[in-house]
Formats: C-alpha cells, sequence, structure tokens
C-alpha cells in the first residue's frame, strides 16, 4: 500500500479471490473476482484485493464498482457490454498493482476485424481494463498484453498515476492503442515500455494536465494527440507535456490528428526530448484524418492548435 493512501500494511484487511471461489486453474472466476470485490469495496479498514501469483483465471466482462467505504489496493490482478472487458468505475483512493499479466487473448478479434479482412462487417471489441470516472488513483507494475481493442483506458478520472507498465501485442493488430486518455484530468504517466499495433499512447478530448516521461515506444503508431473533432464534434485538450521518449520502428513519431468539420482547441502541447529511430513519419500535424472505409467529405477545419514546441533529436 502506497503511503499516500495514508494507510499501513498492519492496518489493512485481505480479500483473496480464492477464499471466494477461484481456482487459478484457467476456469471462469467471473463471480469469485466479483464477490471478492464486493467485501472488499464494503470494508470500513483499508484492503488489498489479493490475486495469487503463478495462477490462471478467466474472466468474463466484470466491473469493479464503487465508490468503496475505504481506499482498496488490488495486487497481482491479472456486463454483457462487448466493449468493456475489465472495469474499474467511480473507485477513489485506490490502487491496482502487482506484477500479474492481463492478456487479452486478442488475435481471434483482430483476425474478425474489418481492417484486417475487407470482407467482413465492422464490430466493436472490447477494451482490455478500464477506469471510469476515478479520483486518486495509482496503477503500477502491471503487463498488460494482446488485448482485445485498446489495452488500457483512462476515462473521466482526475488525479492518476501511471507507472511501470508493460504493454505488448503485435505490430499488426488493429486498433490495439496501449494507453487511452480521455475527459481525464492530472495524469501522469511514467516510465513504460509499451509496443502494439496503434498509438503508444492516445490522449482525446476532455484531457488536461497530461504528462508522460520515460516511455520507450515501439512497434506501433507513435504517440498522438487525437483523434480530435470527430462527427463535427468539439474537442478540448490542453496543457499536454510528453518530456522524455524513445521510439522504434514505429509508423509516426508524434502527431496531432483532426477530422475535418471539427471545432475546438487543442493548447499548450509540447513534445520534447524524443528520441527516434527508424520512425516512418517523426513528426505529423493531420488536419484532414479521415478513418472511413470511404474517403470522408471535405469540410472546413475550425479546430485551433495553440503552442506546439517540439523538441526533437537522432
Amino acid at each position: 500500500m502506497s503511503s499516500k493512501m495514508g494507510r499501513s500494511l498492519a492496518a489493512v484487511k485481505t480479500f483473496n479471490v480464492n477464499d471466494y471461489g477461484a481456482k487459478g486453474d484457467g476456469s471462469d472466476a467471473t463471480e469469485a473476482f466479483n464477490n471478492a470485490w464486493k467485501a472488499a469495496c464494503s470494508s470500513s479498514q483499508g484492503s488489498v484485493l489479493v490475486v495469487p501469483k503463478n495462477k490462471n483465471y478467466l474472466l468474463k466482462p466484470i466491473t469493479f464498482e464503487g465508490p468503496c467505504k475505504s481506499s482498496i489496493t488490488v495486487q497481482s490482478a491479472y456486463s454483457k457490454d462487448l466493449t468493456r472487458w475489465l472495469v474499474f468505475e467511480n473507485v477513489q483512493n485506490s490502487a491496482v498493482e502487482g506484477g500479474g499479466t492481463i492478456n487479452g487473448n486478442g488475435k481471434i478479434w483482430w483476425e474478425n476485424s474489418c481492417k484486417v479482412n475487407d470482407d467482413l462487417s465492422c464490430k466493436d471489441a472490447p477494451t482490455a481494463l478500464i477506469f471510469y470516472n476515478c479520483k486518486n488513483l495509482v496503477v503500477k507494475n502491471l503487463n498488460i498484453q494482446n488485448a482485445q481493442k485498446m489495452h488500457v483506458s483512462f476515462e473521466k478520472c482526475v488525479g492518476v498515476e501511471v507507472s511501470g507498465l508493460t504493454i505488448t501485442a503485435l505490430a499488426d493488430s488493429p486498433n490495439t492503442d496501449g494507453i487511452h486518455v480521455t475527459r481525464t484530468q492530472n495524469i501522469q504517466i511514467s516510465s513504460s515500455v509499451i509496443g502494439t499495433g496503434d498509438d503508444c499512447i492516445s490522449i482525446v478530448s476532455g484531457s488536461q494536465k497530461v504528462q508522460a516521461t520515460g516511455i520507450t515506444c515501439g512497434p506501433g503508431h507513435g504517440i498522438s494527440i487525437g483523434s480530435l473533432g470527430d462527427g463535427n464534434s468539439e474537442a478540448q485538450v490542453s496543457n499536454v507535456t510528453v518530456n522524455g521518449a524513445t521510439l522504434t520502428g514505429t509508423t509516426n513519431g508524434v502527431r496531432i490528428k483532426t477530422w475535418q468539420g471539427g471545432s475546438g482547441r487543442a493548447s499548450n502541447i509540447k513534445f520534447q526530448n524524443i528520441e527516434m529511430h527508424n520512425v516512418k513519419n517523426p513528426i505529423i500535424i493531420d488536419q484532414k484524418y479521415c478513418d472511413r472505409d470511404k474517403p470522408c467529405k471535405s469540410q472546413v477545419w475550425k479546430l485551433r492548435l495553440i503552442s506546439t514546441p517540439l523538441d526533437l533529436y537522432k
């Protein structure tokens, strides 16, 4: 338990998923995880939800929902809503950490993607790990691999510290962003290694005060602001700093991408101390981004870019 949670290990109570019926032999453990979470969340003292190491747990889509009565740490964590797989929702003053591996087994989803096979109809796939409407959150030392779509998404969160993540998927896996940030404020991402088939980090509308340092990226599509303004929408992104990143073998380096017809502003965006090796497109500002089967309609671009310093080398 981190000191910022304001509690010592002696003051917390542990909840082991195995005590709630999980076997760790590859069988379905969804109900056990759900019951262990509910017990931990309802505890009046600080809680640790324990997922034992060296075990294999099968989970169906599940939401870990708060608010909880006290702070919770998830250690070694390895709805029928098919866009969400593992979800932490309305959780405050908590940490998800450990050394376990979250494996989305995404290959079957990738093979059935319209981006891989033009003959297939386009269907959405789950984001592997979602943090929704969380406050004062720590996420660290996790291995996340082969997500069905995006690997980790922070949505509508405030006060987030992310560090020590290792995120991997095949270079040709479709839409497998590493870390996705949307409508989130005050988030720090550090000391993480990301190699996937899409953006290593993507930052979209509603996000403010985003800092990324010590990022190793590749393969993938680089580090992106956007896309912004899809469907003639208004987008706002501000105070984003990427300071210290190494990109190797990526399609793009640093990128800002906006749709035609969108409005709003992206302001105070800083990319500095960026090192690139074998990057196809080091810097891209794309004001006519289009991710559609057919060409996008030509429209007036109304989204303003304000103060975007670049400090790149190699």
